[in-house]
């Protein structure tokens, strides 16, 4: 029942859990929706992204970078994983 360290972290999990509603979503929507610095976002995004959770794509749109984020299947199943793990964690305490 161990928890997966870059989901537990809270503002990855709240990014994991942003992306789990939509399909894809870009760097300004995350960070004005979550409240995050510049800095802040591309850590955690840089982060979750070597971990193989999201993925990234970067383009240019009217000469503008738009950077996007995708939720992979592997980020999906750790992050189910994830809400299994606190359900039996939930689940000893109530029986402790």
């Amino acid at each position: 029942m161990d928890l997966d360290p870059i989901v537990h972290q809270p503002t990855r999990l709240r990014l994991l859990m942003a992306l789990s509603g939509v399909a894809t979503a870009d760097f300004v929507f995350l960070q004005s929706s979550l409240g995050l610095t510049q800095g802040n976002l591309s850590t955690h995004m840089t982060k979750l992204e070597e971990a193989g959770y999201v993925e990234v794509t970067k383009t240019f749109e009217n000469r503008m970078p738009k950077t996007r984020y995708r939720l992979t299947d592997l980020g999906k199943e750790r992050l189910d994983a994830y809400w299994q793990a606190l359900d039996a964690i939930r689940g000893l305490r109530e029986k402790g």
